[in-house]
């Protein structure tokens, strides 16, 4: 799969569960899960990963930003890409990819730009990336390190405070990756390809 193609895959899986997230704040607003007229479907790769709705019970994906307003751009929240939201999508595109430093590195930055917070959050998203890295680089065989799909799997839950993510955002993920990498590269379908597409999406919403 090509750069061109990889990045358009991990927008594919942003948008959906962006779709997926606006049908769970409808259902609580509501206060009942909406069944049977509309349905979700993941794409990583043009292949269809999930697939909800259509008779069955939309997953509850409940950042905390999805009732906050994002101030900078004076938008709804709702309709904005969050940088958790990123982050799950990463653990879609690129979940397989055991856990290295530059992961560690993007993944830290990133929570510092959702939260705000300068250290680590005890027991949050970054923590447990940096126990990955560390464990994977004591662990010989591949099949035994742990994976971006571990790690982000629920990262919005893992963050205590959520915001859309932005281009200075996406910028600071960049950086953290690339400076940890012994290539100075980012990975085309990881986390902070991720947090770029999820930029993008809310420039155009």
């Amino acid at each position: 799969m090509s750069q061109e193609q990889q990045r358009r895959a991990t927008e594919e899986v942003i948008i959906t569960r962006d779709a997926a997230t606006v049908q769970t704040a409808e259902n609580e607003i509501s206060g009942q899960t909406q069944r049977g007229q509309h349905g979700v479907t993941d794409f990583v790769g043009g292949q269809v990963v999930n697939q909800y709705g259509q008779g069955s019970a939309v997953p509850t994906m409940t950042p905390s930003s999805i009732y906050q307003t994002d101030a900078d751009a004076g938008k709804d929240s709702v309709s904005s890409i969050t940088i958790g939201e990123a982050l799950e999508a990463a653990a879609l595109t690129a979940g397989q990819k055991p856990v290295e430093w530059s992961d560690a590195a993007a993944i830290q930055a990133a929570e510092v730009r959702a939260t705000g917070r300068t250290a680590i959050v005890p027991g949050g998203v970054a923590a447990a990336a940096q126990s990955a890295a560390t464990l994977n680089a004591r662990t010989p065989r591949a099949d035994d390190k742990a994976t971006l799909a571990d790690v982000l799997g629920d990262a919005t839950s893992k963050l205590p405070t959520d915001k859309p993510a932005s281009r200075r955002d996406a910028e600071g993920v960049a950086g953290a990756e690339m400076r940890n990498d012994p290539n100075l590269n980012t990975h085309p379908a990881g986390i902070a390809a991720s947090v770029a597409a999820a930029a993008r999406l809310n420039q155009n919403i």
